[in-house]
């Protein structure tokens, strides 16, 4: 049986006192499990047929946040789960993660607020502190769900020499 996976690429994007921007998506969503209602990832999305992982993820930013990357970033982790309830429609998710440092900047791609609400279930923007991430008692998840133990190996150890192998 072929498998048939979410492909997608998201970046790490950290501004000079290492908040991390994160998007709020909320269900439905391929980012957000059926049980859950809202999660909080890195920006980015699928790849289209015919685009590289880089390509992808140039196009994701400038839509969703109107962040330029000219530059290539490195490739920091890589996360498949594969499963029937991860990402609804798919067979589970592949997400490749890259690094992007940047001063901080409101969010404000080509899309208008209600064109990423309706094309992809995006609710809004927060740039958020490691302390704010691990010390979160809410309900809403965040993906990688345990984003705090990968997050502080970057933030303390730099960028991988090879991508760190993420779980749900």
């Amino acid at each position: 049986m072929t498998l048939n996976p979410r492909r997608a690429v998201r970046a790490i994007i950290l501004d000079e006192d290492d908040r991390i921007l994160l998007c709020r998506f909320v269900f439905p969503h391929p980012a957000v499990p059926e049980q859950a209602k809202v999660v909080w990832a890195a920006p980015g999305g699928g790849i289209e047929p015919g685009e590289d992982r880089l390509t992808a993820l140039r196009r994701e930013l400038r839509e969703e946040t109107g962040l330029v990357v000219t530059a290539e970033p490195p490739h920091v982790w890589h996360q498949e789960v594969i499963a029937a309830d991860v990402a609804p429609g798919f067979d589970g998710i592949v997400n490749d993660y890259f690094l992007i440092r940047t001063t901080h900047f409101q969010p404000r791609g080509e899309f208008t607020d209600d064109e990423l609400t309706a094309q992809e279930n995006l609710a809004g923007f927060r740039w958020w502190s490691l302390p704010e991430i691990t010390d979160y008692e809410g309900s809403e998840l965040f993906s990688p769900r345990d984003l705090t133990t990968p997050l502080t190996a970057l933030l303390t150890t730099g960028t991988p020499a090879r991508p760190v192998r993420l779980g749900l």
